[in-house]
């Protein structure tokens, strides 16, 4: 069995189905040598002719020579545009276009300079270059495929597959065209050039020219070519095949030769075949060797309305009107003007287009060669368009539905499969335009393919846009995740500990957020306050202290209150008052809880909460005593006002007593203070803060001496309760009084040394011993106090009024001194703490200081006013 290889070394050759034999009329243009037309004033170039968008090198007003490249472009798919002639730029914009559409596209207008002036051209041994360098000189002359489908020649030239067989088309089958026929017997060695360089790049096994039987001349001509070209012998052959139309179509030209069928849809180089027009090789040969751009072409112009018919030189971008006007066109009414052949080719609209790579033709028939557009009719079901169609379709159905615009049906039936040859219509007894629907079909099929090719690109860049933020998100969580793992890989005990601290202060902060909203019930004091401290987070420390400050308020008037009624009424003020004190306790603590706290926070704190548990303990203790007093007042008698007189006596000279005691109290805390900073030589800073404490302790010695000789006259009006009882009682509410008065001393000496120094701890450390020593002093005071017994006391009234007398100037001096001393300190105070205020605080802990600070201070204040109002209810139950 003979191979492909001996197949066609013998010359066999294998039929094609369909096709037609339309008449030839070639003589009209073939009889004469290819010729030149006069250069034309204006030059039309689109931009671009083949492939993808480029972008332009020229601009408006620059001057041009022959040769030029006027585009430029990286795709693969992309040829370069030269201007055909020399001459100046004059215009670039949208002009008619040669198509059957004439729609309009981007044009170089060139206005000629009639010199026809070459750019510089590299002329190159082939020897010298290699394949890639011969490929980009085929690209870069812009050479496409010069049969009428203008595929770029460089990619034929550069297949990924091994070519075995590679065709030359010299058929030219398309009635009256004669352009090829021409070429080869003139340039049938430059032709041979060229195939020499395909066959270089090629490196195939056999190459074939075909040309069909009706052109003899060709045929001879190519013949004695091969015969003195320099490739291998055998390796290339002239074929000549039979005539019929369209043989010379791509896959109906394989079949021929070989024998095999292209798939639908794959290309020839599949199956290792490449086909390649005559008019192309001479190009490859033009650019390879001279450096010549592809600039101009061979055109047949014939018809029988054209006085010169024959096959020209034109330039690319030659009007088509100038080419008619030279060739000495005489149109007809209604006169058609065909860009291509009769079977393929398509009428002009607009004259004014230019010639294109792909141009090999322009027909101007007379009414006698080409009649009328005949009446198209409805279609008889013959089967003709069938038995023609050269590539084996089904013309009907895709007729059908074309025309009902089922698109899709159509492609079905391999729509794409059509090569538009018209054998078809030709041969359609209704004379209906098949050829018009399917071109219809393919371009509502393309445009359909590109809007969902541009769709499919959309959803591509936005899915790819969600991936990448998607991993933008990943990258930041595991950067984050990475940090973390170095903080805590790095992280000490302390740290652990402190974030351990900071995770139970927000448990404490909730937890006394659940408390203030559980205790709404309580009060509708409470209950507002709540409210607004739930509105304002913020300042939950603020709100704190206000809700303290009015429960020590209404406990006082509760108190107040309480002294006028009976004792349910007093049990009920106790109770109201306790809870006032609890609700106080709890915005002290929730202060203290508030995250985070400095140590002042914390101290300010604690002293918060031990003067409101003393206002609770000095009102509850004041109802109970008022209440006895009210119950034994009526079973006192008259004889006993002498008692009573006794007894305020006595209440006299024990707060002078107690006033002395409280002042020396105040001066030992003072030498204490003194003498622990002095055991610190080098701190000045804390000398100085000890002096403020001691000033501070004589400020409130002054105070607790205006309590004791408060209640002493309060003692004094009580003269209608005589008995010898109240005596003791008196004298220990005076002793009681006394120690209150000497453990606030100190309790507020520890409140103003800590306001003053936060920041030192070796100051807190002294002021803490002081605070100490002042409570160790006052229980010293109230142990002598207890055990003081005077007989002198139950002397006459006379001498004890005679003492009160003269204790009474010496208790207004006491008291005038320390007022004295306390005006005179209170401001170097003022002046000492406002630099330490200074201190390297942050606003939040200032704010929180200060607030703690003003809490402690009224309360102290509201506990004296208490037991003012204490004594004073006691005074008024003794008188009724």
């Amino acid at each position: 069995m003979l191979t492909l290889l001996d197949q066609l070394d013998k010359g066999t050759l294998w039929r094609s189905p369909g096709g037609i034999h339309p008449p030839e009329v070639k003589f009209l243009s073939n009889a004469t040598p290819i010729g030149q037309l006069p250069l034309a004033s204006t030059y039309l170039v689109p931009v671009p002719q083949v492939g993808e968008n480029c972008t332009l090198a020229v601009k408006v007003g620059d001057s041009v020579l022959k040769g030029t490249p006027l585009t430029q472009g990286t795709s693969i798919w992309h040829l370069p545009v030269h201007a055909p002639t020399s001459g100046t730029i004059v215009a670039i914009e949208p002009r008619a276009s040669n198509h059957a559409s004439a729609l309009p596209v981007n044009t170089c207008v060139i206005a000629a300079d009639g010199k026809d002036t070459w750019c510089e051209l590299v002329q190159n041994q082939l020897d010298d270059l290699s394949h890639q360098q011969i490929v980009d000189k085929v690209r870069s002359a812009g050479i496409a495929g010069m049969g009428g489908a203008a595929f770029p020649t460089h990619i034929k030239l550069n297949p990924v597959s091994e070519i075995d067989l590679v065709i030359i088309n010299g058929v030219e089958c398309e009635p009256y065209i004669s352009a090829d026929d021409r070429l080869m017997r003139e340039y049938s060695r430059d032709i041979l050039a060229g195939i020499g360089i395909i066959h270089r790049l090629l490196t195939p096994k056999r190459i074939v020219i075909a040309i069909e039987d009706n052109k003899p001349e060709a045929a001879k001509a190519m013949q004695t070519a091969v015969s003195q070209c320099g490739l291998p012998a055998g390796s290339i052959r002239v074929t000549v095949i039979p005539t019929k139309y369209p043989s010379g179509g791509e896959k109906q030209l394989i079949q021929i030769i070989t024998g095999r069928e292209v798939p639908s849809g794959a290309i020839p180089a599949k199956l290792g075949i490449v086909v390649h027009n005559v008019g192309t090789a001479y190009a490859i040969h033009q650019a390879v060797t001279q450096g010549k751009p592809l600039v101009e072409r061979v055109v047949t112009v014939t018809g029988k309305n054209v006085s010169k018919p024959g096959n020209y030189w034109l330039p690319i971008g030659t009007p088509v009107d100038h080419v008619l006007t030279a060739a000495e066109f005489t149109p007809e009414p209604d006169q058609k003007v065909i860009i291509g052949g009769p079977m393929m080719g398509h009428a002009l609209p607009n004259i004014q287009v230019p010639i294109l790579k792909g141009t090999n033709c322009i027909l101007v028939p007379s009414s006698q060669e080409i009649g009328s557009t005949p009446e198209e009719k409805a279609c008889i079901r013959c089967g003709e368009c069938a038995t023609a169609c050269p590539a084996l379709l089904l013309p009907q159905q895709l007729f059908w539905h074309a025309k009902a615009e089922e698109y899709d049906k159509a492609a079905s039936y391999n729509l794409k499969d059509c090569i538009e040859c018209g054998c078809c219509s030709y041969v359609c007894p209704s004379d209906i335009p098949l050829v018009e629907y399917y071109r219809i079909a393919k371009s509502a099929l393309k445009q359909a393919a590109d809007e969902k090719q541009q769709a499919e690109r959309a959803k591509q860049r936005f899915d790819a846009r969600l991936a990448r933020l998607e991993e933008e998100k990943l990258a930041r969580e595991a950067k984050a995740k990475e940090a973390s793992e170095r903080r805590q890989a790095s992280m000490t005990g302390t740290d652990k500990n402190a974030v351990a601290e900071a995770m139970a202060r927000i448990a404490a902060k909730k937890a006394a957020a659940a408390q203030a909203v559980t205790g709404e019930s309580i009060t509708e004091e409470s209950s507002a306050t709540t409210t607004d401290t739930a509105e304002v987070p913020k300042d939950k420390a603020a709100v704190a202290a206000a809700i303290a400050r009015a429960k020590a308020k209404k406990a006082a008037q509760a108190n107040a209150d309480g002294t006028d009624t009976n004792g349910a009424e007093t049990d009920s003020a106790q109770v109201d008052s306790s809870v006032d004190v609890d609700a106080t306790e709890s915005a002290t603590d929730a202060i203290a809880q508030e995250a985070p706290l400095s140590q002042k926070d914390k101290v300010a704190a604690a002293i918060a909460r031990a003067k409101a548990k003393k206002a609770a303990q000095q009102t509850d203790t004041a109802p109970l005593e008022s209440t006895e007093t009210a119950d034994n007042t009526p079973a006192l008698s008259a004889d006993d006002d002498k008692k009573a007189k006794v007894a305020a006596a006595v209440a006299r000279a024990k707060a002078k007593k107690a006033a002395q005691q409280v002042e020396t109290a105040a001066s030992d805390i003072e030498v204490s203070n003194t003498e622990i900073s002095v055991s610190d030589v080098n701190d000045a800073e804390a000398i100085k803060k000890a002096k403020v404490a001691a000033a501070v302790a004589r400020a409130k010695a002054k105070k607790a001496a205006q309590q004791a000789e408060t209640n002493t006259e309060n003692c004094l009006s009580q003269t209608a309760t005589p008995a010898v009882d109240s005596t003791a009682s008196v004298q220990a509410d005076v002793n009681a009084d006394a120690e209150t008065a000497v453990n606030a001393v100190a309790t507020d000496i520890e409140v103003s040394i800590t306001d003053v120094s936060v920041n030192d701890a070796e100051a807190i450390k002294k002021a803490k011993v002081a605070a100490a020593v002042a409570r160790a002093k006052a229980k010293k005071i109230a142990a002598a106090s207890a055990e003081s017994k005077t007989d002198a006391e139950i002397e006459s009234v006379d001498e004890i009024q005679t003492e009160d007398n003269v204790a009474s100037p010496s208790i207004a001096a006491t008291l005038d001194t320390a007022t004295t001393e306390a005006d005179a300190v209170l401001p170097s105070v003022e002046s000492t703490a406002k630099p330490i205020e200074t201190a390297p605080l942050s606003s939040d802990e200032l704010k929180k200081a200060r607030i703690a600070a003003t809490i402690a201070k009224a309360k102290a204040k509201k506990a004296a006013l208490a037991q003012e109002a204490n004594a004073s209810s006691d005074s008024s139950v003794t008188n009724d």
